[in-house]
């Protein structure tokens, strides 16, 4: 009886409430599946006015020509008078990629022990940083615009048509209105976007942001992709055919090593990559505050 009555008392100890999860007999499982970092939104490079590619780019870098705006005049002329000279002027804008790249060291111990294929989901994550490094380099160009629209706590249809009329007045097509996550919020909130019977349309119904405005491809970029916080406040209106280029000596390259002597392998990844503004009429900034 007293054997039984110590058997009887060891098993009330290892139920599971007094078990934590973890340690001693209780396991606790560890999901199988590693949830990713959230996909942010980038700009593609489909609104590049160039892209140059390592074929274009024999040296360390590449020049792009541009005329010079406004800068030949016709003039009435006498007959059998001198006709005036006057020529046409040029400006280039030099693009000396930069290299951009992380490297990448995991032992051989955790590679054996881990759940996940550690080096391959690293790599995997490297080009996705490259890939939003690429759109703050853009964000980061299309600051030097030359005019800019302020604009008050929220943005307004009248900034944008205000920047819409910055380009126009420079002869230039506005095609795109990049946006950052605030700006983004504003325009949700702007009733002529939203309503039916206004301006609004599906794409606010079913994606909660407007596809276009004024025949501006609305685009919106991560407030983490961009070169600081303060960038979710602004909003840039551009024409996509004169705006920037992005040239591209080396595209994003995976180089793996081994290091014996500390038991490690891991990878380098790399890019060399430069954008710049072509011209600084084909943008125009909102901000607000």
């Amino acid at each position: 009886m007293e054997q039984l009555n110590e058997y009887k008392h060891i098993t009330e100890l290892l139920t599971t409430g007094v078990g934590t999860e973890g340690q001693l007999l209780i396991p606790r499982k560890i999901h199988d599946i590693l949830i990713a970092e959230s996909e942010k939104a980038l700009i593609p490079r489909s609104e590049a006015a160039l892209y140059l590619g390592p074929a274009n780019i024999p040296g360390s870098s590449v020049d792009i020509d541009l005329e010079s705006e406004n800068k030949m005049t016709v003039r009435i002329t006498g007959e059998g008078a001198e006709i005036v000279l006057d020529e046409d002027e040029y400006t280039s804008v030099n693009l000396k990629p930069v290299k951009y790249g992380v490297s990448i060291k995991i032992t051989k111990e955790m590679q054996e022990d881990s759940k996940f294929p550690l080096l391959e989901r690293n790599i995997k994550k490297a080009g996705k940083k490259l890939a939003e490094n690429e759109t703050s380099l853009i964000i980061t160009a299309l600051d030097g615009a030359s005019t800019t629209t302020a604009g008050g706590a929220a943005i307004t249809i009248s900034n944008i048509a205000e920047s819409i009329f910055d380009l126009d007045q420079n002869d230039k097509t506005a095609s795109t209105l990049f946006v950052g996550n605030e700006v983004v919020n504003d325009l949700r909130l702007i009733d002529t976007f939203a309503e039916a019977n206004k301006f609004g349309n599906r794409d606010m119904q079913e994606k909660g942001m407007v596809g276009t405005i004024y025949g501006l491809n609305v685009i919106r970029f991560s407030t983490n992709a961009a070169p600081s916080t303060t960038y979710a406040k602004y909003a840039y209106v551009t024409d996509k055919d004169e705006c920037y280029a992005i040239a591209e000596k080396r595209p994003i390259t995976v180089e793996n090593f081994t290091l014996p002597q500390y038991d490690m392998s891991g990878a380098a990844i790399t890019q060399r990559l430069k954008v710049s503004l072509l011209r600084s009429t084909g943008v125009s900034k909102i901000t607000t505050s």
